[in-house]
């Protein structure tokens, strides 16, 4: 494997472990159920793509790699779902502040 393959993939795998880091932090230090919920899905996603490319690159030539890919895939198609019930959950029992939110669309809304 080409110097280059393995300097870019090693950058891309410490990147995404470092946004992953960075996720895992905010979840802990957030106080409100959505600013957790959005240090959950984004940066968590990012830094799962970005070592998935990392680990990619690395066994470009192995029948795996589509694995990888499907993973990958399969996270950024189901992390905006999870994020989208897990706020309109919090919402409906009252776990959010109300200073924060600038336009409360789900005010009438929560009769179905």
């Amino acid at each position: 494997m080409s110097t280059f393959l393995n300097i870019a993939s090693g950058t891309l795998i410490i990147i995404g472990s470092l946004m992953a880091l960075t996720a895992a932090v905010g979840i802990v230090r957030f106080p409100d159920t959505l600013l957790r919920m959005h240090a959950a899905t984004k940066p968590q996603v990012i830094g799962l793509n970005l070592v998935l490319a990392g680990t990619c690159l690395r066994v470009y030539d192995d029948p795996n790699v589509w694995m990888l890919i499907l993973v990958g895939l399969f996270t950024l198609l189901t992390a905006p779902v999870i994020a989208h019930l897990i706020g309109r959950t919090a919402y409906r029992e009252q776990r959010h502040r109300e200073d924060l939110l600038v336009v409360n669309e789900l005010g009438d809304k929560l009769d179905d």
